[in-house]
């Protein structure tokens, strides 16, 4: 590594509040994991589907990722969260009232602008000027005016597209008939929610996700960790606004509107995904598998 990138990523583990510690992590696996990036380009843009559950450091480690690809093989990179292609607030509650209230709550499948997706993606691989990169602010729970997205040069070599739902796939039918927790057994007893989660998913969503080119999969040790992570995370969000956030019972009932494609992600990804990275109850990589 050379003292450029290194200097790069000491600052931004300081701006981020990670132990010295995190270099370890970056040299172990995520300097080789761009390698693997660099050595599946072969001269045309690329898609890395970056999947990891609520509170794993997908952002941190897209982020890290992109330094490393920038820095080490001089590579234009895009970073692109699903969470930045949330719909407005306003068209979420318009939703609610269309199909189910729980729409209401940002997250699941149908509560994302996939046409937006679809466009900056293609736009950021296929079109040479600039483009708009779409953000959302949680603390506002809304989309950031076009105004204040970032702006990036296309086309660009590589876009790391990172999501708690990225790549996740769809359901059967019956898979849906029992509930997963107290929400869906309580507020979404005939399944209406689930349902049009599910059928989005299968439609719309892999339309985006066929888009991608591989995918990296964060596997966290079980569901019971990312309560524990989301908390934390929570925190570090609303600490950087100077606001309280959720307090731990809503927090609680957040996470389970995840919970269902968490799991399917946990169930399915170790197989479907292109690299694995194993991590602890730390959040840190412990192990990394590469398909490929």
């Amino acid at each position: 590594m050379g003292p450029g990138l290194s200097a790069e990523l000491n600052s931004f583990i300081r701006q981020e509040g990670l132990p010295k510690s995190y270099m370890a992590i970056v040299n172990n696996y995520l300097v080789p994991l761009a390698g693997w990036v660099a050595s599946r380009k072969q001269g045309k843009p690329l898609v890395i589907g970056i999947n990891g559950a609520q509170g794993s450091g997908k952002s941190t480690i897209t982020a890290v990722l992109a330094i490393i690809l920038k820095q080490n093989f001089g590579y234009n990179v895009a970073t692109l969260s699903i969470d930045d292609l949330y719909l407005t607030r306003s068209d979420r509650l318009k939703l609610a009232e269309a199909i189910h209230p729980l729409f209401k709550t940002r997250g699941v499948p149908g509560t994302h602008d996939i046409g937006l997706g679809i466009e900056t993606i293609h736009k950021l691989i296929a079109e040479d000027g600039e483009v708009s990169l779409s953000r959302f602010d949680k603390s506002i729970d809304d989309r950031l005016p076009e105004k204040l997205w970032p702006r990036c040069n296309a086309p660009v070599d590589v876009v790391l597209f990172e999501g708690w739902c990225v790549a996740t796939p769809a359901q059967s039918k019956d898979d849906l008939l029992t509930a997963t927790n107290e929400l869906e057994a309580i507020e979404d007893r005939e399944g209406v929610w689930r349902a049009y989660v599910n059928q989005v998913l299968a439609g719309s969503y892999r339309q985006l996700f066929s888009m991608i080119d591989a995918v990296v999969f964060l596997k966290a040790p079980g569901f019971d960790s990312v309560l524990q992570w989301r908390s934390r995370q929570e925190a570090k969000t609303f600490r950087t606004h100077q606001e309280e956030g959720m307090n731990s019972q809503q927090l609680k009932r957040f996470i389970q509107h995840y919970e269902r494609l968490t799991r399917v992600s946990l169930d399915n990804l170790p197989e479907l995904a292109d690299v694995v990275l194993e991590l602890d109850d730390a959040q840190r990589i412990v192990r990394s598998e590469y398909k490929s």
